[in-house]
């Protein structure tokens, strides 16, 4: 069912230099893919986000809706997919969609208004929280792995 999809993280900043460089390289990741709606009808988000891929790497900035259809016809199969959201709602919405989703990696959520810090890296807000729990129920592990040199720590350890 997610043929190709190799590694989920949810990271508020979606392609940028640490993402570019050492996800990618560590994964061996062919692709990167950014699901966002936003971004995704944006043309020039989608530029800028495009110039901080590696040039070996090739990218898909595309809605919610498309990730879903792409990824259930194996559109990806034979590759190497990091696939990047924003948030943890994205995840609940690929779920509810019938993507079987296991592990998941929350790399920046940044502090915003309305939010509690569960790591110094993560923000969240009570929403976000919330869809995090429903997660975990759903038995999705969660890692908060900044870089992948860093040891593996886990989400529910914070969420109180």
């Amino acid at each position: 069912m997610m043929e190709g999809i190799i590694h989920i993280r949810i990271d508020d900043r979606l392609i940028h230099g640490q993402v570019a460089t050492q996800w990618t390289n560590d994964l061996g990741a062919t692709r990167i893919m950014a699901i966002n709606d936003e971004v995704a009808t944006n043309p020039t988000l989608k530029t800028v986000l495009r110039m901080a891929a590696p040039p070996n790497v090739s990218t898909s900035i595309i809605t919610r809706e498309t990730a879903v259809k792409n990824i259930k016809a194996g559109k990806y199969a034979g590759q190497k997919v990091l696939v990047v959201v924003k948030s943890p709602f994205d995840i609940l919405y690929l779920i509810e969609q019938g993507l079987e989703i296991k592990t998941i990696n929350v790399g920046n959520m940044s502090a915003r208004d309305n939010t509690e810090h569960l790591r110094p890296t993560i923000s969240v807000t009570t929403e976000e929280k919330e869809a995090f729990k429903e997660l975990l129920e759903k038995g999705v592990e969660i890692t908060t792995i900044l870089v992948p040199s860093a040891p593996k720590s886990y989400l529910k350890d914070s969420l109180v």
